[in-house]
């Protein structure tokens, strides 16, 4: 039997990969004690919060950010840049770990991880900083597949589930502990760098696991190295990547560095176009690869589920991405909070969000009928989102918790069952593709979503803030410079007056952000009416 840690022979491993695909009842965990087992799943699992805590961390940190580095313009990037790099290598990351030793990858993925953090936290410049994120992101993107490989590999077809709703919850805490944990760094002495540099030191406790303890495993020994470079759809990965990147890009700088009629926006949405319309070609005709190795699993277009749940996934998703982001921005504004007071505001919305998330896993195999928490989850993010459309700066504190807590409920209902859902409605041999199409829905779509409400942000709120100060001949960079907080030369002026005027505007653009939550509620109920009314047999899911 195949020793799963250390190294092992190509022909042993060829063997017992057989073994584990053609006959369920052999452990794929033979050769792995107890204590290593639990150990790896303990650092998998925090590697994935980590990954989750990134994913958010710069929630609330902007303003010190600002302070610090300057480029208000350049803001939505500290929080784009990780998801955005994420969804743009998940794909092929998914692919590798197909065919190169996961723990090799798995380990690359943490020093890229790391070397991301550093340099975000040691950066001079805000360009130094939005790379450190992308790289980061990229290293992330590494990490969390690796989990959800992990779980594929060493666990039985029963076992499957409940090990990637644990992965899936474990990325879920720490994306809604981001903005608590970087607003208490923010205005600590440790100042907001070690919002990023908090991944050193717990790195370096972890690693020696990942190292010594986390088993090994190479998925095709029968190919060499060129082979499975060769294997890998590189033109289909590059040009996805270049999607996802074009898209943030138009958006986030639309309006705010250049016009929207300029020519170098032109550019960029046209290049974004054929680079969209290039992918579809090259997938559909398979140009450079075949049907199994093309890099996005296109098949799954032609199943209505799959597709309804991508929709679904994915405004659940972008709905969480705003609440988080933009509810502490609105109680900075309007209440005057610091970055931690303004994140501790936001413990309703995770309260209520862990609980759901743990309910749904725990009830859904009971019920089986998945659509119905769908629709149920979309209700409530459509009522939350809708009456948080209607704050204003004097909208009570404890009606704007209500309004978290409805949408919390909701996002948390529908928030992992995607991945329990989307692997039973798959076919068994499409079970790894159907884990990370629903991740590209979660990740994809909350990056996208937060590209648009930056956009909205930098130019609804400049508009708002200019209506607003018409008649006072401001210059126009000094009115942009309140969407920055506080630390703006219009918040440290001390007139009263231009203050109030301030606050007002900008409460009404984030009011105006919070439409896409209402919108995202909205599509998941018609995708829960769309969904088949069936029952699954999911009794092997459970908590989360």
């Amino acid at each position: 039997m195949e020793k799963t840690s250390g190294n092992s022979s190509s022909d042993v491993e060829a063997n017992s990969e057989e073994l584990i695909n053609n006959d369920q009842n052999v452990n794929p965990r033979d050769g792995i004690k107890n204590w290593q087992w639990i150990l790896t799943c303990v650092v998998l699992y925090l590697g994935a919060l980590l990954y989750g805590l990134d994913t958010t961390i710069a929630a609330d940190v902007q303003a010190p950010v600002y302070e610090a580095l300057g480029h208000i313009e350049k803001l939505p990037w500290v929080g784009l840049g990780f998801p955005m790099a994420s969804v743009a290598t998940i794909l092929p990351f998914g692919r590798a770990y197909a065919l190169f030793n996961i723990k090799v990858l798995l380990i690359s993925s943490i020093v890229i991880f790391e070397v991301g953090s550093a340099i975000c936290g040691a950066a001079p410049t805000s360009d130094a900083l939005i790379i450190g994120r992308a790289i980061a992101g990229i290293g992330g993107a590494g990490m969390y597949l690796g989990a959800l490989t992990y779980s594929a590999t060493f666990t039985t077809k029963t076992e499957a589930p409940i090990y990637n709703a644990l992965t899936g919850l474990s990325w879920g805490v720490g994306s809604i502990l981001g903005p608590v944990i970087g607003g208490a760094f923010s205005v600590s002495s440790a100042t907001w760098r070690w919002a990023f540099y908090i991944n050193l030191p717990a790195a370096g406790i972890l690693l020696p696991v990942y190292l010594f303890v986390v088993p090994s495993r190479n998925p095709r020994p029968d190919l060499t190295i060129k082979q499975k470079f060769a294997d890998i759809d590189w033109i289909g990965a590059i040009i996805y990547g270049a999607i996802f990147i074009l898209f943030v890009i138009v958006v986030t700088f639309g309006g705010s560095t250049f016009a929207w009629n300029s020519t170098t926006s032109i550019v960029l949405w046209v290049v974004f176009g054929l680079c969209f319309i290039a992918f579809v070609l090259q997938q559909v005709l398979k140009i450079f690869t075949t049907d199994e190795h093309r890099i996005f699993p296109i098949h799954f277009l032609k199943s209505r589920s799959l597709v309804l749940l991508y929709i679904a996934t994915g405004s659940a998703g972008a709905a969480q991405g705003v609440v988080l982001y933009y509810t502490p921005l609105f109680f900075q504004f309007t209440k005057g909070d610091s970055s931690l007071q303004a994140a501790v505001r936001l413990l309703p919305f995770i309260c209520v969000f862990i609980a759901s998330v743990m309910c749904a896993g725990a009830t859904l195999p009971i019920v089986g009928r998945y659509n119905l928490y769908y629709f149920a989850g979309g209700c409530f993010i459509l009522i939350g989102g809708a009456l948080l459309c209607t704050i204003d700066e004097t909208t009570s504190t404890s009606k704007i918790y209500g309004y978290e807590a409805l949408t919390g409920i909701g996002i948390g209902l529908l928030f992992q069952i995607g991945y329990a859902v989307g692997v039973a409605k798959a076919p068994p041999k499409d079970e790894p593709k159907a884990i990370g199409f629903i991740n590209v829905a979660q990740l994809g779509t909350l990056a996208i979503c937060l590209a648009i409400a930056g956009s909205l942000f930098q130019n609804v709120g400049f508009n708002e803030l200019k209506s607003a100060f018409a008649g006072r001949s401001l210059p126009d960079d000094y009115i942009r410079s309140a969407l920055a907080g506080t630390l703006s030369p219009v918040f440290s002026s001390g007139d009263e007056e231009i203050i109030h005027v301030a606050v007002v505007a900008v409460a009404e653009t984030i009011r105006k952000i919070y439409i896409t939550v209402a919108t995202a509620g909205a599509l998941v109920v018609v995708s829960s009416l769309l969904m088949r009314f069936e029952k699954l047999d999911l009794s092997i899911v459970a908590g989360g």
